[in-house]
């Protein structure tokens, strides 16, 4: 019996891929071996961020966003790319203001939450620099990455029925063969590269998560190749002593890279607060292409790495003041 379908959104399924196709990728190319994955985060993004590919982060909002990396791929001037994910932030917000993006579809985007909307976010769609591709829910996202964790072509729910984000999203609307009700079909979603940014990690890629983990579990399992910064690089025995910990097993990355700091200017729970300072400065600066501009001047192109970018944006001073966090033990 064939399934009836409903209705149907516009969208593009951005990073849709038959199952079995996906499967056989990830057998040829990703290495299962305990290897050692450290490489600098300008090695990571040239051996795997390519242009026009689909890329999309970890963290949530502004919190433990691998912003070391967004910078990079500034920095090399990647060009073409298409963004997915439940929220991004301030890493969409750098990399459509440096005209990295050209596509996205995320359930929430062009905005930096309660600091206000998004200049060059805006600038950027209303020019037709970038162009919004589908709409979904935040949900409708993880979902969307579970199925492809799964291994399985779509994912069945009731979320965005009978809305305009369905009408805009790549969803389909089907009657149920068992129930005869009309339920939402998600696509799985395997993006090309993921990126995430940790507390700690050892060398083989094996890294642990403190705090809200959002929706990188389904992520990092969805994606074809995988990036993993980390505050630092520990032993792998110290690893094993708590497993529970551990959100991403080694066999899933391809890359870690060890920056202290490198979430900054977003979030690291239990280590560092946001840097409003240098956010509003952001803010402030992308209201005008000239603006836009000059901030990446003087924060990403005239310097060669993040370390000489945590020195510009403040120092030894401003990290000691952003690190003045309550200090308690992370709940297990």
């Amino acid at each position: 019996m064939e399934i009836e379908i409903i209705a149907e959104g516009t969208g593009e399924a951005l990073g849709w891929h038959d199952p079995d196709e996906h499967r056989a990728w990830v057998r040829e190319h990703k290495d299962r071996g305990l290897t050692d994955k450290r490489m600098t985060a300008a090695e990571a993004v040239d051996r795997f961020v390519t242009n026009g590919c689909l890329i999309a982060t970890g963290g949530f909002g502004h919190i433990r966003v691998p912003m070391v990396l967004i910078y990079e791929i500034i920095r090399q001037h990647k060009r073409d790319l298409a963004m997915c994910g439940k929220t991004a932030v301030h890493d969409i917000d750098v990399l459509l203001g440096a005209g990295c993006v050209t596509r996205v579809e995320v359930a929430y985007a062009f905005g930096h939450e309660l600091r206000g909307l998004s200049p060059a976010g805006r600038r950027a769609v209303e020019t037709g620099q970038c162009q919004v591709v589908g709409e979904i829910s935040n949900a409708g996202y993880q979902w969307r990455f579970l199925a492809g964790a799964m291994g399985v072509p779509f994912i069945t729910a009731r979320t965005m029925l009978g809305t305009d984000t369905f009408n805009k999203s790549c969803a389909k609307a089907v009657r149920d063969p068992w129930s005869g009700k009309v339920v939402c079909l998600l696509p799985a979603c395997y993006p090309d590269v993921a990126m995430f940014h940790v507390p700690r990690c050892d060398k083989y890629g094996n890294a642990q998560v403190d705090g809200i983990i959002n929706e990188d579990f389904e992520l990092v399992r969805a994606a074809r190749r995988v990036i993993v910064v980390t505050e630092e690089i520990i032993d792998e025995e110290e690893i094993r002593r708590e497993p529970w910990r551990t959100l991403i097993p080694y066999y899933l990355v391809d890359a870690v890279v060890e920056m202290p700091w490198g979430a900054h200017p977003t979030e690291m729970p239990y280590l560092y607060y946001f840097d409003e300072e240098h956010i509003s400065e952001w803010l402030t600066m992308s209201k005008t292409p000239e603006g836009t501009a000059a901030y990446f001047k003087k924060y990403v192109y005239s310097v060669p790495d993040f370390e000489t970018y945590l020195k510009k944006v403040g120092g030894q001073e401003k990290l000691e003041y952003l690190g003045r966090v309550e200090r308690y033990e992370v709940p297990a």
